[in-house]
């Protein structure tokens, strides 16, 4: 298990390496510069000055190689939109924010998705079937960015029972968790379901059965455990995912994440704080799938790491 651990953190290195490289390269393809800009244009001079300031005036191989030496050193460059904060002080201050909102986001997702589709399998072709089939299918179709206004124009709007918007308090993040989890849920809740039913019909649970074990110990001893394998794979990827935030969902209940700062980056063309997320979330990005291998050990102890 150890050995397994470091060989996969090891592998941190090279994937960090692609993604910097494929990142850096794609950013400084795009014609033009960050400080081009279309309604109020500085004067030539001006621009001149702040390439040479932020040292982009250099080849692309030398300014890659100056910012990868920075970002060894915890250094990810200052920022070109907010003048006054460096990526360091974004991700520090936005990363909480958006980590918070993808743990109830994932906390709504496992909590709705998980219990409906175990339901929907047991209960095969009943109106509880019926109903998380819609459900999920729902979930997966409706976006975010249509599920958020419906959510606020029902809770905030019409009931007033929950807060429109901003982020603080348990009610402001109500409304959040539920836009960026529902979707999760809804893929939950179907996952959940097609592994259930298909680990009910193997021969061990018709043999546990035979035996005469009890239902509740083999619906949760033998058929859960196993049907929980394909389920905790996409976990990995959709932790992640929630983890640096919704782009959409904090743009629509105005939350202060990371989300926000990234996109403005994109639109802005800021290099510094676009590499240092993307850097981000392929860290997470690999550090949860390192998690569900080392889930799988304890769901199903059949399955063992290579340590050679």
């Amino acid at each position: 298990m150890v050995g397994f651990i470091i060989r996969r953190l090891l592998w941190l290195i090279p994937v960090l390496l692609v993604t910097s490289v494929l990142t850096f390269a794609l950013m400084h393809s795009i014609p033009g510069n960050p400080f081009q800009q279309v309604e109020r244009p500085l004067a030539p001079a001006v621009v001149e000055r702040l390439m040479a300031y932020y040292n982009l005036d250099e080849t692309v191989p030398q300014q890659y190689l100056r910012y990868m030496g920075n970002a060894l050193r915890g250094d990810f460059g200052p920022s070109y939109q907010f003048r006054d904060r460096s990526v360091n002080d974004i991700v520090r201050g936005g990363l909480p924010v958006s980590a918070v909102l993808g743990l109830l986001g994932l906390a709504v997702a496992l909590l709705i998705g998980v219990p409906l589709g175990i339901a929907s399998a047991l209960r095969q072709n009943t109106p509880v079937d019926y109903f998380s089939m819609v459900f999920a299918l729902g979930g997966v179709s409706v976006p975010a960015m249509t599920m958020g206004p419906l959510l606020i124009w029902a809770f905030a709007l019409k009931l007033d029972i929950l807060p429109v918007a901003r982020w603080g308090s348990v009610a402001q993040a109500i409304l959040p968790a539920f836009t960026l989890g529902i979707g999760s849920a809804a893929i939950l809740a179907r996952l959940t379901r097609a592994s259930m039913l298909q680990v009910l019909r193997e021969d061990y649970i018709r043999t546990a059965r035979a035996k005469g074990v009890p239902e509740r110990r083999v619906m949760i001893r033998h058929a859960l455990r196993n049907a929980l394998i394909p389920v905790v794979t996409v976990l990995g990827p959709m932790a992640a995912g929630l983890l640096t935030g919704s782009l959409v969902v904090e743009r629509i209940f105005a939350i202060p994440g990371l989300g926000k700062y990234y996109v403005d980056a994109v639109s802005a063309r800021d290099y510094p704080v676009i590499m240092g997320t993307t850097l981000l979330y392929a860290l997470l990005l690999v550090l949860a799938n390192l998690s569900v291998d080392i889930a799988y050990t304890w769901i199903d102890p059949r399955i063992k790491l290579s340590e050679r």
